[in-house]
């Protein structure tokens, strides 16, 4: 039997990456088109807001959003909770970065990282170049200046 992950492929680096327009924290709705030729993207997927792993992963992002946004990068954090979910958890701890919506997890399957049957995202970082072009893939919990390296070098 054919398990329906199987006919989900993930893009790879080098890819065009999927566009998305999803609704956001603080407000209204983000697509990935509204970054084309201005800034690069980083598309952070974590399982879960308010959860040890990705409270720090999102702290940090928050933390250096500054450097990030020197070097013409915008960190998107993006889970399967909802808006008012995004809110409590940024209110808690001052986060400042933009939180994609992604109930159901249409998204995170375009990207490959929900799967069928699951309700969360697994850990995946997409680096998304000015063109739209995926230039790098992180599996696991980012190291911010390892990123903030490899996306001063793009352009």
């Amino acid at each position: 039997m054919t398990s329906p992950q199987s006919s989900i492929t993930a893009p790879k680096e080098g890819d065009t990456a999927p566009k998305f327009t999803l609704p956001a924290f603080p407000s209204g709705n983000v697509t990935l088109e509204e970054f084309s030729g201005k800034k690069n993207v980083i598309l952070a997927f974590y399982p879960k807001d308010d959860t040890p792993g990705c409270t720090k992963e999102m702290c940090s992002f928050s933390d250096d959003l500054q450097k990030f946004s020197e070097a013409h990068t915008q960190v998107i954090g993006i889970s399967c909770d909802s808006v008012e979910h995004h809110e409590k958890f940024a209110g808690k701890y001052n986060l400042k970065q933009v939180l994609l919506a992604d109930q159901g997890g249409v998204i995170g399957k375009a990207y490959g990282t929900v799967i069928e049957g699951k309700s969360t995202a697994n850990r995946v970082l997409f680096v998304i170049d000015k063109k739209g072009i995926i230039r790098h893939i992180y599996q696991g919990m980012p190291n911010n200046g390892e990123l903030l390296a490899f996306v001063k070098t793009l352009e």
